[in-house]
């Protein structure tokens, strides 16, 4: 195969003098062998090299570098526990990503929470409801709207679902006893294995919020 072993130790043989070794040559061999490993060295560093100047073959560091080119330091950092393919996918996706709009905001983060957020415009009749518009009732649809807050947004964020916190139950579990070997523990949600932190929920908006608006923002389990 090309780069390996045996095929640095053939080219470097068959360039070797004719005549000036028999058809048996063991410390030639041995000589040639260890020259044609360090080749081998240098054609993997090489070939590794050559993956990194493209996002579709990038791995390790240098896809968070690819990251950087892209969306500046921290823009899009990657998450906790978070592979390379998984990565990668998620910067290809940013790189076309809409931006300034309603629906950017949702679309970012249903993708990275798999949970779609509420958003309330106050000056937005649909979200807010309007006397005989049938999209109002008092504690069952709407919102409170004002024509004094332009160009702000109400939005309700949701944290992924997770996989909870590993090797500890949930509580009012048999498994869990006070003063026993179990698997309970006094737990906290920063503990789950979500790989989302509230950090990158609220960077996610900012990447694709309007110029010149403003977005409060509540997050929720």
């Amino acid at each position: 195969m090309t780069g390996d072993q045996q095929d640095f130790f053939a080219r470097i043989k068959a360039r070797m003098p004719s005549g000036w070794f028999g058809s048996s040559s063991p410390i030639l061999d041995a000589l040639l062998g260890g020259i044609a490993s360090a080749f081998v060295t240098v054609y993997a560093a090489y070939q590794y090299l050559l993956a990194q100047t493209r996002l579709q073959t990038s791995t390790d560091g240098w896809l968070d570098l690819s990251a950087a080119d892209y969306f500046g330091d921290g823009g899009l950092p990657r998450l906790a526990n978070e592979t390379d393919p998984a990565y990668r996918t998620r910067i290809k996706i940013n790189i076309i990503r809409e931006r300034g709009t309603r629906a950017a905001v949702t679309k970012i983060l249903t993708d990275l929470t798999g949970r779609a957020p509420v958003i309330i415009e106050p000056t937005r009749p649909i979200d807010t409801g309007a006397y005989r518009s049938g999209y109002i009732g008092y504690g069952v649809a709407g919102a409170y709207g004002s024509l004094l807050l332009n160009y702000q947004a109400f939005i309700k964020a949701y944290r992924p679902s997770g996989s909870g916190i590993p090797y500890v139950q949930g509580y009012g579990t048999s498994p869990g006893g006070y003063a026993t070997p179990s698997r309970a523990a006094y737990a906290n949600i920063g503990q789950m294995t979500t790989g989302v932190t509230d950090a990158a929920i609220y960077a996610a908006i900012a990447s694709v919020l309007p110029a010149a608006t403003i977005a409060w923002v509540a997050i929720s389990n």
